[in-house]
């Protein structure tokens, strides 16, 4: 048998198993956009019905003796590293071979458990949030981390049970790996926030320029022009919706169907804009080679893309050169708002109690509370109860300000509730990896900052679907990094990026 009809077979395979994880995946965006809050438990049970079905076509031996064979045929010697794999098919395999093996080392019952607790963990985030009360949610998460210690377990690691839980969510990633590149970055992003600091008290323009943004605007009005701007930067509605939800989110069946949700603050409308437009960045992941394959690139990689066109481009000057006249006709509420207030205001440094509203400089204080926090609890270093008080403290250590609440502290991600448990770091590499992609774009595109200035996006788009997206998962994130860049991944360019910026908003010397 050829091995194109060998491949043909895998597609089969790959189709069910890529079709009915797009099932799963809208049955949880609808959970948190649609459902009734008393159909919990039978969503609970369907989605736990289908993580089965799903884990049984990923763990069919027959699956792993084609995906064997192939790897054979396509990679000379076998060899399943990517300087061996020279056709998409081989790193296709390459990746749908990792995936088989990593699921036969889990038991059925753990991966439905895992998935039915998910579903009513989230429901009790949401009720022990509103309320402010941490206990009513610390069971539902004190057995999210036991099972995500047991899945650790199962799928093995040498040094960190943690490493494990990483490698979920980005291949190849580890504690150690990710803790240097963190320490790295992590005294120079303290020095720039306390000279930017120092930068605000002795100039209270910085403070007047940030307060400009604190006005009503009402819901529906933040949702349409954020909606509008969705589109700017490429999100396709003819594939795509908005809604929303308690936590801003990207979910959806293949890039032919995709769901982003946001949230209304009516008196910071930055919070719902931003949101909705770093969802678009994950919502523009297009590769249609990749069809009704079951898998995507890494989290890490995937939050390079929103990071990028969240930040790098949205809350760049270039940007809203174009389109503040457009905002301040659809907002009358920002009429008076000079386009520099608004720039500065869009990227004013302070720190704040919530992530997804963090700027740019603090927000990597926020990850690496998050990734150390996690790393402690799973290792048996942080009691369950402590939680709280183990958050509030590091928010003061990191970031000088203490949580008034659960809500705005311990409660305020929905990850957790997920079992999402490793993929906060994600959010830091990506955005590290979105400046050096940045300067890749602008060696390939000497002209893009004007682009962007005129509001058309549509090279910048092509290249990172091009480069990044079309690839999908078949590269881990080291790999992605030096592919799509031209060099190994590094944290100059976000240092740099950062740098350049914020003396120019700031004035620092």
């Amino acid at each position: 048998m050829n091995q194109t009809t060998k491949f043909d077979r895998l597609r089969v395979r790959a189709a069910r198993i890529a079709d009915l994880t797009g099932i799963a995946s809208l049955l949880s965006w609808d959970q948190e956009t649609l459902m009734p809050s008393g159909g919990t438990e039978s969503r609970a049970h369907q989605r736990g019905t289908l993580a089965a079905l799903i884990h049984e076509y990923y763990t069919d031996p027959a699956l792993g003796d084609l995906l064997r064979e192939l790897r054979d045929e396509l990679t000379p010697g076998g060899t399943p590293a990517a300087a061996g794999a020279t056709t998409d098919n081989a790193l296709i395999v390459r990746v749908m071979l990792r995936q088989h093996e990593q699921r036969t080392k889990i038991p059925s019952e753990l991966v439905v458990k895992r998935t039915e607790l998910s579903t009513r963990a989230r429901e009790a985030w949401k009720t022990a949030r509103r309320a402010n009360d941490f206990s009513r949610f610390a069971p539902f998460l004190s057995e999210q981390f036991s099972l995500s210690a047991e899945l650790a377990g199962y799928l093995g690691y040498e040094k960190n049970p943690y490493d494990a839980l990483l490698d979920q969510f980005e291949p190849g990633m580890s504690f150690e790996w990710i803790d240097a590149r963190f320490h790295a970055v992590k005294p120079k992003l303290q020095d720039l926030i306390q000279r930017i600091a120092d930068a605000q008290t002795a100039d209270s323009s910085h403070a007047d320029a940030a307060k400009a943004v604190y006005r009503r605007v009402p819901a529906e009005r933040q949702l349409a022009f954020s909606r509008s701007m969705a589109e700017a930067v490429g999100y396709d509605f003819t594939h795509g919706r908005l809604d929303s939800s308690a936590h801003p989110f990207t979910s959806g069946a293949s890039y032919l169907d995709v769901r982003i949700t946001t949230r209304v603050q009516e008196n910071y409308f930055p919070s719902c804009l931003f949101a909705v437009i770093h969802e678009a960045g994950h919502g523009k992941h297009l590769s249609p080679e990749l069809y009704r394959f079951p898998f995507r690139y890494g989290l890490a990689l995937a939050e390079s893309q929103s990071r990028f066109y969240e930040n790098i481009i949205g809350r760049s000057r270039a940007y809203w050169d174009r389109y503040y006249g457009d905002l301040q006709k659809a907002v009358p509420e920002f009429a008076d708002v000079s386009p520099d207030t608004w720039y500065r205001a869009i990227n004013a440094v302070h720190p704040s109690l919530i992530r997804v509203e963090a700027d740019e400089v603090t927000y990597g204080m926020h990850i690496m509370l998050r990734f150390e926090i996690e790393n402690a609890v799973i290792n048996g270093e942080l009691p369950m109860e402590d939680l709280p008080g183990a958050w509030n403290d590091a928010m003061q250590k990191y970031l000088g300000i203490m949580p008034d609440s659960d809500a705005n502290g311990v409660l305020q991600d929905i990850h957790w509730s997920q079992g999402a448990i490793g993929y906060f770091p994600d959010y830091l590499l990506g955005s590290m990896l979105s400046s050096q992609l940045w300067d890749a774009v602008e060696r390939a595109i000497p002209n893009a900052g004007r682009q962007v200035r005129r509001g058309d996006l549509r090279e910048i788009n092509g290249w990172m679907a091009d480069t990044v997206q079309g690839e999908g998962g078949k590269f881990t994130f080291a790999e992605m990094a030096e592919r799509a860049t031209g060099t190994e991944f590094s944290s100059h360019p976000y240092l740099n990026y950062l740098t350049e910026k914020y003396h120019d908003i700031y004035d620092l010397a």
